[in-house]
């Protein structure tokens, strides 16, 4: 799993007074969980683009003043209109404990359907699993060979190594549509 390394500083006040400041500087408040205690620190906000503004997910190595911790984010909120970070939430992670994350799909193979025009439509972007920290994938491929035109492939149908997928079997991860033009042509070659 990639890790991205931030660096923060201690917080000595709390509240919305002093967020509201540290935020005028360019600081995002932050707290991190799971250890002994909760951590209050800051960090400025252009560390996060490779954190929260890609699609890829990643472990956070953070550097408080010294102290170094290792934690994914847990949950962070965005201004409404300008998408300035308000505040983000860390988990400290734990070797032995499992997490559970989000991981981005990656459609692997060659499908006979996409080979005809089909063309392949995600259905999900993400998928929740529930691993220890040391076997977390960074994303979860899904084979779409051999799919037809018309067919899905089915969470049932992925391979978890040493993970565990947190959906349902029969939930669709993606499929391959028939376009417009190829539907009318089919139905006309049906017609005849």
């Amino acid at each position: 799993m990639r890790t991205v390394e931030i660096i923060g500083y201690k917080r000595e006040t709390l509240g919305k007074k002093s967020a509201k400041d540290l935020r005028a500087e360019g600081l995002a408040p932050c707290v991190i969980y799971g250890g002994e205690e909760p951590i209050h620190f800051a960090v400025p906000m252009y560390l996060f683009k490779d954190i929260i503004y890609t699609p890829e997910v990643c472990f956070v190595n953070i550097n408080i003043e010294g102290v170094e911790k290792t934690a994914i984010i847990q949950d962070y909120q965005l201004h409404p209109i300008s998408e300035v970070l308000l505040h983000a939430d860390f988990l400290e992670l734990n070797e032995s404990k499992p997490i559970k994350m989000e991981v981005p799909v990656k459609f692997v193979g060659s499908s006979p359907g996409m080979q005809m025009g089909g063309k392949l439509v995600a259905k999900l972007r993400k998928i929740k699993v529930k691993a220890l920290p040391a076997n977390m994938p960074e994303n979860v491929e899904v084979s779409i060979e051999g799919l037809e035109l018309g067919k899905s492939v089915r969470v049932g149908a992925i391979e978890a190594k040493d993970y565990e997928i947190l959906y349902n079997d029969s939930v669709t991860v993606g499929s391959i549509a028939i376009p417009r033009a190829l539907r009318s042509a089919m139905d006309a070659a049906d017609a005849e």
